[in-house]
């Protein structure tokens, strides 16, 4: 069993959903990666999207695209990203780590390559939001063969047919994309995904996360209440430029700890 499986699992046995936060790597710079990574599991993460930095991150919105300008000023790259993966290996074997990012670096460094590098590292899963499944049976083949799990995004225009696609080629939870536009950029109908839910769960057999829009503890918790897990981005990523030199692990962990504790609430 992976370690995602595993993690859903052990939540599962326990009533519990998933709390995933996403930090870009380098990130306000390469020195807090590890750090960051840390404090978000201090504050109570189950699973880490570590977000490999690209110059055009299409699904992402202006804060997520400002992460990935201050990580490639630094000249962060894929190679640089898992050599962040196997520093916070060295702390932690047990917390589940998927990179999530695009397709180019990814082909760029070959995707045997990456798949075998990544799984040395202690990746776990990988998110290309821009290798839809119909267009990479072969990449996602190649992900399992070595161990890790393809992860990917449905979305509020996904058809039925798409759920059961998505289910058959995936593994370890699916991304369910709450609002129809980049990260951090509406607020999220809530009602509309409590209905969707249920049809996507049965469909693709695989725990279901939603984010998206994710910006506070009250709509984790109502998003708990009903998925199998909760994505948070944007606003971690603003607590961090918001931060003074060196605080941000801090402020991040203080806030991911009330999140967690409206979801073990209402979850």
């Amino acid at each position: 069993m992976s370690r995602i499986a595993s993690k859903f699992a052990h939540l599962q046995a326990q009533s519990r959903k998933a709390l995933i936060p996403f930090i870009t790597a380098g990130d306000p710079e390469p020195g807090q990666t590890v750090p960051l990574m840390q404090a978000l599991v201090a504050g109570g993460a189950d699973i880490i999207e570590l977000g490999v930095p690209f110059s055009d991150p299409m699904a992402d919105g202006p804060t997520i695209q400002r992460a990935s300008e201050r990580a490639l000023a630094y000249g962060i790259s894929l190679r640089i990203v898992l050599g962040m993966v196997r520093e916070f290996r060295k702390h932690d074997a047990d917390t589940p780590v998927v990179l999530m990012g695009y397709a180019n670096p990814v082909e760029a460094y070959g995707v045997e390559a990456f798949a075998r590098d990544a799984k040395a590292a202690g990746v776990d899963g990988a998110l290309i939001v821009d290798y839809p499944p119909e267009e990479c049976a072969e990449f996602a083949a190649t992900l399992k063969a070595a161990g890790l799990d393809p992860i990917f995004l449905l979305a509020p225009t996904s058809v039925e047919a798409r759920y059961a696609e998505v289910g058959a080629m995936g593994s370890g939870y699916i991304y369910y994309v709450s609002l129809k536009g980049v990260t951090g950029s509406a607020a999220i109908d809530l009602d509309e995904v409590a209905r969707r839910i249920p049809a996507i769960r049965e469909k693709v057999g695989l725990p279901v996360g939603v984010g998206f829009g994710v910006r506070d503890a009250a709509t984790a918790a109502r998003i708990a209440a009903v998925a199998d897990a909760v994505v948070i981005g944007s606003r971690i990523i603003e607590i961090i430029e918001q931060s003074p030199p060196g605080e941000a692990p801090a402020r991040v962990g203080e806030f991911l700890r009330g999140v967690r504790v409206a979801m073990d609430a209402k979850g």
